[in-house]
């Protein structure tokens, strides 16, 4: 006798847990960032996404954004920053190998500083501390971090931590000083017709997918930044993205940054949380003496420089300087080279520096 199968279950095609812990997750981002935006805070949108996203993550909340839906809001962030591009930007570039090479040396100066200071003041291994202590590039110094046998948990929550703090601060930092852009550097205010969506999203798409075959870092957000920035800095398209889609972007980076803390427990941050704040106040303090550098011999603007030079993650400072009017090619070709940078550069560190590689057979 041959049983009837019982119906699918939804969960089965669609991951129900997946789902729920997905809408759980945004609700809680679009309720933080309209709280920040109705409040009138700076960066608004994506601090508030954050911290309310973090919070609930902290609490105990099985809180997450799966690839699919993280892509497609990295996808219309590259959008919308490519679509502050214009002629005037481009004209600045001339200085970017100045501020990239200060930029590479800050970098350098950074991990060095950030790891003393773990070593001596908490007493942590050079291997742990020197990785802890690199700015950015987490997927990567976590990766090597594994093959080395250092604190992965200790190396996963200070950046986190970093990432945090300058993503609900640099805002505050600028709106206090008043030295944030009122106004966007470029004249677009203008929404697409459904015609220049449509050739924004393919054109990014295809750049998106011609640099994730190439292996390029960020690719769904350089790739859309790079197929919008043509489109708009050549004039062919000259409106952007619905001010709602926009918003969406912002409060999903914001979720995305915030569901960084549901993978660390709260033990393990707690007992890591000063090596975390020591470690970004060095590391922000090293960065804020080669900001000082360039504002006083170079024209480019302060906050652009402090944007560029924060020791932040590439898609939350691109966020910010989308959501703070702030260049968007100067800011992504310096985080873009700071990613280099250390993907490069931190191996060589931890092979000269690090403590000696330990035989597990020994």
């Amino acid at each position: 006798m041959i049983k009837k199968s019982a119906p699918a279950s939804p969960s089965i095609f669609f991951g129900q847990s997946t789902f729920l812990s997905t809408l759980e997750t945004i609700a809680i981002g679009a309720a933080g960032g309209g709280l920040f935006l109705w409040a009138s805070l700076p960066g608004g949108l994506i601090s508030g996404a954050m911290i309310a996203v973090a919070i609930a993550a902290i609490a105990g909340r099985p809180l997450s954004i799966p690839p699919a839906l993280t892509q497609s809001i990295l996808l219309l962030l590259g959008i919308s920053l490519g679509s502050l591009v214009s002629r005037e930007l481009l004209q600045h570039v001339g200085a970017y190998p100045l501020t990239i090479s200060l930029l590479a040396l800050a970098t350098f100066c950074s991990t060095f500083g950030s790891g003393f200071y773990l070593q001596r003041v908490h007493a942590w291994d050079r291997t742990s501390a020197f990785l802890a202590g690199s700015p950015g590039a987490l997927s990567q110094i976590i990766m090597l971090a594994n093959e080395k046998g250092a604190d992965t948990a200790g190396i996963a929550v200070v950046p986190t931590m970093r990432v945090i703090i300058l993503t609900a601060g640099l805002p505050m930092l600028l709106a206090i000083t008043g030295l944030a852009p009122r106004t966007p550097p470029t004249a677009t205010f203008a929404i697409a017709s459904p015609f220049e969506l449509l050739a924004l999203v393919a054109a990014s798409i295809a750049c998106a997918l011609a640099l994730r075959w190439t292996r390029f870092p960020a690719s769904w957000m350089f790739g859309a930044m790079v197929g919008s920035s043509l489109l708009h800095g050549t004039g062919l398209i000259e409106g952007a993205l619905p001010p709602w889609l926009r918003g969406i972007a912002l409060i999903g980076i914001g979720a995305i940054i915030g569901t960084r803390f549901a993978k660390i427990s709260t033990r393990t941050m707690l007992s890591h949380l000063w090596a975390a704040l020591g470690s970004f106040g060095v590391a922000v303090a090293i960065s804020g003496a080669f900001v000082a550098v360039i504002v006083v011999t170079t024209h480019v603007r302060f906050s652009d420089v402090v944007v560029a030079f924060a020791p932040g993650a590439m898609d939350a400072m691109l966020a910010l300087a989308l959501t703070l009017h702030i260049d968007p090619i100067f800011v992504g070709a310096h985080h873009l080279s700071r990613f280099i940078f250390v993907s490069i550069a931190t191996p060589g560190i931890v092979h000269l520096f690090g403590r000696p590689q330990v035989d597990v057979d020994d």
